[in-house]
């Protein structure tokens, strides 16, 4: 079985319109399509990285605020300049891009260009009919973050058909990257505070750089939203690699693929390499296997529900440093009073932090960032 099709969609820089692709991405998913969804307002660099990182068959533009001529033009120049011109890319704007637009954009190397009134069947045929086919013939990466962007797409693949990769990689390197997990039910705000404490990683270290690998869920027809590059702020940089994989049917919050990529982020020279489950149950331990994270952090927000739910929590009694995200909430004193007396039971050496990850410079980010460099 072949691997999805991975496209990357996103708004332009100083749009704001995403209810259509939003709606788009949708009707893309339910027909078995990965989409990798950057978000609104952003800028020709952070879609190209984007994109090089994700290692996507094409970029998907959704553009109502004008200029687009010149912005799709040089998002193309960009994966030029960067050889990926095997990524291609095509959108649409409503009535904002007119038919005369249209024979520019694709005269300047734009693959197809819908106008309103297509049929989201038909911008699903067009994608599977154009992206569908297997990139056999790839330029020679120019780039680290391109040619690690092809090898985790080998990993992937091949677990698709139903292998493992021939090559072994390492769980550590010389360099000693830390492999730190995070785990939690969905809507605690793992994504945002992770993206927090990038922020902090990028200032304490000037010329470090940071992996995270991020997991959504698959649906049944075996598409993803993968959107957690839309929440994230500060890890749109330069020296933060990113990549984000489906489950692909495995329960547990990880991918069938997920160690072995792992093992080639954590070899290939990161400071420290995050990675990030889906949203998980009560149930899950998805870094129960020997090696596979240095620290292992539990996100959650104070509604959980009542007290006897935490005896129901197995990562309580795994996670080295359990996180109250979302402390502002009216419940996050008694949350944070019940969970430290689960954590107490344990009778083992865990932190309990409180957080608002949404707030810039709180200092219970600022703690978090501070006991997880130091241990």
């Amino acid at each position: 079985m072949a691997s999805p099709i991975r496209i990357l969609t996103a708004v332009p820089i100083c749009d704001g319109h995403d209810s259509a692709i939003n709606t788009i991405n949708l009707e893309f998913i339910r027909h078995g399509i990965e989409v990798i969804y950057l978000g609104y307002h952003r800028s020709v660099s952070d879609i190209v990285r984007a994109a090089i990182q994700e290692d996507v068959s094409a970029i998907g533009i959704s553009s109502y605020n004008g200029g687009h001529i010149e912005f799709f033009a040089e998002v193309i120049g960009l994966l030029r300049k960067k050889g990926a011109d095997d990524i291609k890319v095509f959108g649409g704007g409503g009535g904002t891009i007119t038919h005369d637009d249209a024979v520019i954009m694709k005269r300047k190397g734009v693959d197809e260009v819908f106008f309103a009134g297509t049929s989201l069947e038909e911008m699903v045929r067009f994608v599977h009919q154009r992206y569908g086919k297997s990139r056999t013939k790839r330029p020679r990466p120019k780039s680290f973050d391109q040619e690690l962007a092809h090898k985790l797409s080998e990993i992937e693949g091949a677990y698709a058909k139903g292998k493992r990769p021939t090559s072994k990689k390492k769980i550590r390197n010389s360099r000693g990257a830390r492999v730190i997990g995070f785990t939690g039910p969905g809507g605690a705000g793992k994504t945002t505070l992770i993206d927090e404490l990038v922020l902090r990683f990028l200032n304490r270290s000037p010329k470090g750089r940071i992996a995270i690998l991020s997991h959504d869920p698959s649906v049944v027809g075996e598409g993803a939203l993968l959107g957690d590059r839309a929440t994230m702020i500060n890890s749109q940089d330069d020296r933060v690699f990113m990549r984000s994989m489906a489950t692909r049917g495995q329960a547990g919050g990880l991918s069938p693929a997920t160690q072995d990529c792992l093992a080639l982020l954590a070899d290939s020279n990161f400071d420290h390499v995050i990675i990030e489950t889906v949203g998980t149950g009560q149930e899950a331990m998805p870094f129960r296997k020997n090696g596979i994270v240095d620290l292992t952090t539990l996100v959650m927000n104070p509604d959980y529900g009542s007290r006897l739910q935490l005896q129901k929590i197995v990562m309580l009694d795994l996670a080295e440093i359990v996180v109250v995200n979302k402390s502002d909430l009216q419940r996050a004193r008694t949350a944070h009073a019940e969970i430290e007396q689960r954590l107490e039971q344990n009778r083992r050496n865990q932190h309990l932090v409180d957080t608002v990850a949404k707030r810039h410079r709180d200092p219970g980010v600022d703690q978090l960032f501070e006991l997880i460099s130091n241990r």
